[in-house]
């Protein structure tokens, strides 16, 4: 194993060699043990918390971000998901044991947590250090080599990552891959154990495609329409601003952003009102002046969304200002939108939010249906029965009630897509999980009672035999504890009872 720090960049290797060697440190052994995963994932961190400047203006370079959202959303994000794994790294990893039947009572049953080998992570522009490295960092931890390729659109992010990571990890095996559609298309035609995207369907469904050839497994972690629904009984003002937050941070840039409204005419009359002012109140009168909006990534980004804003001019009610050169979107809300409209064809992933009017749950749920499931949904009400209504008969990722992107925040809270927005899932736990497989494992011992037990499988086959294993491999209900409590008050009766003759009967004795 060398961990070394590079002094000048050695020439670099073909993608083929790169992925070979790391096949080669894994069949070495040597990311399986304890003591080098909890090395690097050290490593990491203190490789977070020596560059978070760097950091910072990478993010600032890339997306003009400002330095609070480049923090919470990114560095923090990555440093505390980081001490969560180093914290129970040790419990995960331990082999678990499950329940086990009266067949198998003398036997040891057990799952091992194995590294699936050689992973390979591919990264996305909008977040592209968290997207990139927390994953990365999950692999490692379950003890597997990895191959990363940080997205070519976020240039000083890649950079960073392309000059870092064999300054403090394993240079035999983490290993990053620089380039563009080229050198991605060369990856997915090498073996990997498992892979892991981050990105829109269109290349998901590249990747997707390209890991069946050779059975990997894969997570894809995708996108879509996110919706939010509104009813009358919230408070709109504290609505508006965790809805706008969540739409508009990193300039709408964000997979799990609402990407629509459904709400009544009413209501949306009263989150038109009230986003006006928050608005106004967050980025003042003239929003391209303001230091906390980000900027969209890159020229054909922000064609596409000139194009969604110039099909719905006669719609917007807030914002609509935009600047080429400087590649700004003013944030924009589009009213009175119908399944129809240009806007409503694909994600917008920007700072562009339309409002669909519905008359009701009901109503919201049909147009949720009628659409590919999204990655994630937003309730917002007071009325238990419309979020459950909603909650239960709509699909999605995840769903957040009364708040926005917030969902993300929870380690215990599995992320991932379903259908078109993604399979799989990770954060916390589920990410060690993802980069693991669940290895079963029946070992069975040579005491004479078991042989004993199992000695009816073998021929001659005999009527007697089949009954006596069936009997064995029944499965049978636990008991029912519903009369527990009145059997517990019975046993407790009895009991004073008896301690009440006795004292009677100690005291006549006395007498």
């Amino acid at each position: 194993m060398t961990i070394g720090t590079v002094t000048s960049k050695p020439k670099a290797a073909s993608i083929p060699e790169t992925v070979q060697k790391a096949h080669d440190a894994f069949n070495r052994g040597v990311t399986k043990p304890m003591e080098w995963r909890r090395k690097q994932l050290k490593s990491m961190l203190r490789m977070y918390e020596e560059n978070q400047d760097a950091m910072v203006e990478a993010l600032r370079k890339d997306l003009r971000r400002s330095k609070m959202e480049a923090l919470l959303l990114e560095v923090d994000y990555l440093i505390n998901d980081l001490k969560n794994t180093l914290h129970h790294l040790d419990e995960w990893a331990k082999p678990v044991r499950p329940s086990k039947t009266i067949v198998n009572m003398l036997d040891d049953v057990v799952i091992y947590n194995d590294p699936y080998g050689v992973v390979l992570v591919i990264g996305a522009w909008n977040y592209p250090l968290q997207l990139l490295l927390l994953p990365m960092s999950g692999a490692i931890a379950a003890g597997n080599a990895v191959v990363v390729k940080p997205s070519e659109l976020s240039v000083n992010c890649a950079n960073f990552i392309a000059e870092m990571l064999p300054k403090y990890l394993d240079n035999d095996a983490v290993l990053v891959v620089e380039g563009g559609p080229k050198e991605t298309t060369e990856l997915l035609q090498q073996k990997f154990d498992y892979i892991f995207f981050t990105g829109g369907t269109g290349i998901g469904k590249i990747v997707y495609e390209a890991a069946t050839k050779s059975l990997t497994p894969v997570t894809l972690e995708l996108g879509g329409k996110s919706p939010v629904y509104i009813d009358n009984t919230v408070d709109i003002v504290v609505s508006a601003r965790r809805i706008l937050w969540g739409k508009f941070i990193n300039a709408g840039q964000t997979c799990i952003a609402p990407d629509y409204v459904l709400c009544s005419k009413e209501v949306q009359d009263k989150f038109v009102e009230a986003a006006k002012k928050v608005l106004y109140e967050w980025y003042g009168e003239d929003p391209q002046k303001s230091p906390d909006l980000c900027r969209i990534v890159n020229s054909r980004h922000f064609s596409r969304l000139q194009s969604l804003l110039d099909a719905s001019v006669n719609k917007i009610v807030v914002g609509g200002k935009t600047d080429a050169q400087d590649r700004f979107i003013e944030p924009t809300i589009v009213a009175n939108v119908t399944e129809k409209d240009k806007i409503m064809e694909g994600e917008i992933f920007g700072p562009i939010l339309p409002i669909v009017p519905v008359e009701n749950a009901y109503e919201a749920i049909k147009f949720i249906n009628a659409r590919e499931k999204p990655l994630t949904m937003y309730i917002f009400t007071t009325n238990a029965t419309v979020r459950d209504s909603l909650l239960n008969n709509t699909s999605s990722g995840s769903v957040c009630c009364n708040d926005t992107v917030m969902q993300m925040g929870v380690d215990t809270l599995p992320f991932g897509g379903v259908g078109h927005s993604g399979m799989g899932a990770y954060h916390g736990k589920a990410t060690f999980d993802t980069f693991t497989h669940k290895k079963s494992c029946l070992i069975k011992n040579f005491a004479a009672i078991g042989e004993k037990l199992g000695s009816g499988r073998y021929p001659p086959y005999t009527d007697s035999n089949l009954n006596f294993i069936r009997t064995l491999m029944r499965k049978r209900q636990p008991p029912s504890l519903k009369f527990l409590p009145y059997l517990l008050a019975f046993a407790l009766g009895v009991g004073v009872t008896y301690g009440v003759f006795a004292v009677q009967k100690m005291s006549s004795e006395d007498l």
